[in-house]
């Protein structure tokens, strides 16, 4: 798994981390099941600091598309690639909708309605 951050982006570090794990899943250079390098490796595969790498991961735990295990490392969720292709669809929804003037709130409300 290569993973490249862009130095012009201004987002945190740990977000661009996670993005580029969540486009590698998306595209399918990381399927269900396949294990992730170290935190470790990556820190240094990145140049940037191993906690940095791990803010990333925890994350993208948090949202369900890794899954830590003891001894086994971090893995790509069975769920991942579904999961994945729609919530880079939610962000860019999100993105929209904060460029035309949106809180999430209004969005919400607009799902909410949705029949």
């Amino acid at each position: 798994m290569l993973l490249r951050l862009d130095n012009r982006d201004t987002r945190p570090l740990h977000e661009q981390v996670a993005a580029a794990v969540r486009r590698a899943i998306a595209e399918g250079e990381c399927r269900p099941g396949d294990r992730l390098p170290s935190a470790r490796d990556l820190s240094e595969a990145l140049d940037i600091n191993v906690n940095t790498v791990l803010r990333g991961l925890r994350g993208l735990r948090d949202e369900g598309l890794l899954e830590f295990r003891r001894g086994r490392g971090v893995t790509v969720a069975e769920s991942a690639d579904q999961r994945s292709g729609l919530q880079i669809r939610v962000r860019e929804l999100v993105t929209e909708a904060a460029r035309l003037g949106y809180s999430r709130t209004d969005l919400i409300e607009m799902i909410r309605g949705m029949p």
